[in-house]
Formats: C-alpha cells, structure tokens, sequence
C-alpha cells in the first residue's frame, strides 16, 4: 500500500518495480492531493493499480485508508521510493501463517545505492529483548513505515496511524497499541525491502518527531514516566525542544480524552529499551557494551534517539518524502507506497 503526493517520477519508478514481482501483488495507493499530473499517469500506465484519493492534510493516517481499502489479509505498507525484493512477501505470509499471533514483521531493509542496512534495521536485529521461541525473529516495539507487513485486522481494529500525528515518528504509538492488544511484533531478517530516499534534510520532519513522542508518552506511558520523558526530550533538544513541546501542548484536549495506559507488561519492555538506550549513550553508543536481552517486546534506538533515552518509533533520517502529507501503501500481502 503507498501513500504519495506530488512525487509522480519516483512513484512510477517503484510501481514498476512492484510489478514486476514474482509475487504479484494487488497495488493500493492513496493519492494525498497531487498537484503534478500523479492520478493521470498512474491510471495511464499502471491500470491495475487500486487508486484513490485523500485529503492534502491526512498524514500517514493515508496508511490506514490504504489498509481498509485493501482487500487481502496482510498489507505492506512501503514509501513510494522503496519496494520489496523478489520472493519477500511470500516469506512474510509465510512468516504470519506460522506466528497466528504475529501482528507486525519488520523487514531487513537495505539503503540504495549500496543495499547499505539501515541502521535501525540493525538496533532491532541486536535489540536488547530476548527472541520468543513463538516469533520470528527479535521482537520490537516500532518499525518503519517505509517498509512493514501488517495483519490488517489487526492494525485496523487498533486505530491504524493516528490522524493527528503526520509523519516523523508516527510508528510508534501504532506499535504500542498492537503490542497492548496482545499481538506480537518482529524484526524478521529474511524478508527484505529497498528504500532510495532523496538526499538532503527533513526539518519538518525532526520537528514533528519530537512533538509525536511526547503526545506518545502522554498517550500511553503512566504520568510520572510521561513527564520525565517529555523534561528529558526538552533538556537534550534544547530549542527544538521548547518548540515541540509547544505544538505539543496545542493537542492537549485530545491526547487527555485519548488517553489510555499501557498494560504492565508493555510497560516493562518500554523501561527495558529505554535502559538499554541510556547504557549505549553512556558507553559512546558501543553496540559491544550492552545489557543481556530481556525478555518482552521492544527495540533498541538510534544514536540520536539513545542520547535521549528513548525507544525508536520511526525513521530520524531523510526518508524521501518531501513535505508532511506524503503517506502509505500496502500489498497483499497487497502493495502500497507512501
């Protein structure tokens, strides 16, 4: 499933490659408001693909309009500039029929040009939460939404992505409520996706990470550990800090009507991945100094997000999409671009 906006060249170029898969997926794609000729081409060139329009304004919640119009068990959200390797969704509907409590895979996925991993890619893989003998691989609690398999019902019946989040680690919130509703979520090294973000910085997208973590924290996380995440996040950010908390506070009203604690268990895995994060800052980032794996749900962050003592919930680097109202797609597994 892929949402997108205004990035009709790079989308072509990754239907084609969706296309031209083994699997052949059914196409979703959620068109944001295109300005640049996006809905003509796709309807000129790709006719098959299931294409439909949505507010300029809708952020990733693109995402969970592509996954309810998606007529296939499993969705693979991806960007409209990454795609999955040959033979990847097969064995992530392979992975789900033998994990029936499998929410959420994760793919390894390789930056372009290079097939360099991801750095989060690798904090999940050596994560500091044991490997349940019922999951696939590590368990975490974020992913990135340029690449990850969904059980539809079940990210449906959670909300899917939240409306008012945008992009900029929107991801996590979305990982909590799967795992506190009793679905596992797995970093799964075999299946593989491509992502070719354009170079070049995301302002934008930094400032509405640092406000989506702490509408998460407010959401999900008990008050006195809210609060201590959201000085911790303000103190480290300094500037960018105080503005984050400030557009922050704009959603009060909603996040006090929203809120809803995370049970126990879910909890301690949070805490579990935020010591971890606070040990690799204090030890230079090493990813040879590190706590055994506990076992729960979790992930490990990136350097920036482990200076802040936090699990990751998103992609911190440029994750080619120009302006906040690029969104989702998913595949049948159907097939789907941001």
């Amino acid at each position: 499933m892929i949402a997108t906006r205004d990035r009709r060249q790079r989308l072509l170029e990754t239907l084609a490659r969706l296309r031209a898969l083994p699997d052949q997926p059914p196409i979703v794609v959620a068109d944001t408001g295109s300005s640049d000729g996006t809905q003509a081409a796709i309807a000129r060139e790709f006719p098959e693909v299931d294409l439909f329009q949505c507010a300029p304004r809708v952020g990733s919640a693109a995402r969970t309009l592509g996954a309810r119009a998606a007529r296939t068990p499993l969705v693979a959200f991806s960007d409209d500039d990454s795609w999955w390797a040959p033979g990847a969704l097969r064995r992530a509907s392979e992975h789900f029929t033998r994990h029936p409590r499998l929410g959420l895979l994760a793919p390894r996925i390789l930056v372009e040009p290079g097939e360099r991993l991801d750095p989060t890619c690798g904090e999940m893989r050596d994560g500091p939460l044991a490997v349940a003998d019922a999951l696939p691989g590590p368990p975490v609690l974020g992913f990135l939404g340029c690449g990850a398999v969904v059980r539809r019902d079940a990210v449906l019946a959670c909300g899917g992505f939240h409306r008012h989040f945008g992009f900029g680690g929107e991801e996590q919130l979305l990982a909590i409520d799967l795992a506190a509703a009793g679905w596992d979520l797995a970093y799964v090294d075999d299946v593989i996706a491509h992502h070719e973000p354009e170079p070049g910085p995301r302002g934008w997208q930094g400032a509405s990470e640092l406000r989506n973590r702490i509408w998460t924290a407010w959401l999900r996380r008990p008050l006195p550990r809210a609060a201590r995440l959201t000085v911790r996040l303000v103190a480290a950010e300094r500037g960018r800090g105080v503005r984050a908390l400030l557009a922050a506070l704009g959603g009060a009203p909603w996040v006090l009507r929203e809120r809803r604690v995370v049970p126990p268990q879910v909890e301690r895995s949070l805490r579990a991945l935020e010591v971890d994060a606070e040990d690799r800052s204090r030890a230079g980032g090493s990813q040879t100094e590190r706590r055994p794996r506990r076992t729960g749900h979790g992930h490990q962050q990136t350097s920036a997000r482990a200076r802040r003592g936090e699990p990751h919930g998103g992609h911190a680097a440029a994750d080619g999409r120009d302006q906040p109202s690029q969104e989702a797609r998913s595949v049948p597994v159907h097939a789907a671009d941001p």
